[in-house]
């Protein structure tokens, strides 16, 4: 055989094999598994509730804001209007300027109940406090900080809650009790400028608000005796 011959036949079996491997080849991919299909959505249940939303917020709570002093009222308007028109009524509850009714007495005698706010400089709000709530806090004039520590607003303690904020609520108007605005404390010297002891000077001892009534102890025939008097009846000294 010659070398020729040779040659063609090495050509021709090299060929064969190529077709034979490429045939193999083919015939492993048919074979194999397809890849598998996704899933089909789930249906969606028009009836089904919707989600509840997740609200990060921080829960509401009673606050204490200090606030010029003698402008608590014009103050607390002033937030009541800028939450309104921001529309953020959903994290502001009540806003607050504590106070009780007390009864004064005009020169001529007459008696006129007012309103004595019960911590003067200060404002009280029902709150959610978040980065919007305290920038309109504090960006509203007047008001100069919240209470707190280190810059942090503290919820107001539940005593003080109770104390300032639910206060009892009595149905017949007749049957609350109006304190009485005595402009004395206790230790206060004054004069007694009618009645018995007119002139007479003493010390107050005791101040009873609720019936407008002073106990000033006065030195009578070398004893101190305490001689309980309406509040307009002594002037200081």
């Amino acid at each position: 055989m010659s070398e020729n011959e040779i040659t063609e036949n090495e050509t021709a079996s090299e060929e064969e094999s190529a077709v034979t491997d490429e045939a193999a080849v083919e015939a492993a991919s048919s074979d194999a598994p397809a890849a598998p299909s996704l899933p089909p959505a789930a249906p969606v249940d028009p009836n089904a509730p919707p989600k509840p939303e997740v609200n990060d917020e921080s829960p509401m709570d009673w606050y204490i804001l200090k606030v010029a002093f003698n402008r608590e009222d014009s103050i607390a308007d002033a937030l009541r209007k800028r939450v309104k028109m921001e529309g953020m009524e959903e994290y502001f509850g009540d806003i607050v300027v504590p106070s009780e009714d007390v009864a004064t007495f005009t020169r001529d005698g007459k008696r006129r109940v007012t309103k004595r706010k019960l911590l003067p400089g200060y404002i009280m709000v029902y709150m959610s406090i978040n980065d919007d709530t305290w920038f309109l806090v504090r960006e509203t004039a007047g008001i100069s900080d919240f209470t707190g520590a280190a810059g942090k607003p503290m919820p107001m303690e539940p005593d003080d809650v109770e104390r300032f904020i639910n206060r009892p609520l009595v149905d017949d108007e007749d049957d609350t009790p109006i304190k009485t605005a005595i402009p004395f404390k206790v230790g206060d010297r004054v004069r007694v400028k009618e009645g018995n002891f007119e002139n007479q000077e003493g010390e107050v001892d005791v101040v009873d608000e609720a019936n407008g009534r002073v106990t000033v102890i006065i030195n009578i025939f070398g004893r101190s005796v305490p001689m309980e008097l309406d509040h307009w009846q002594v002037e200081p000294l």
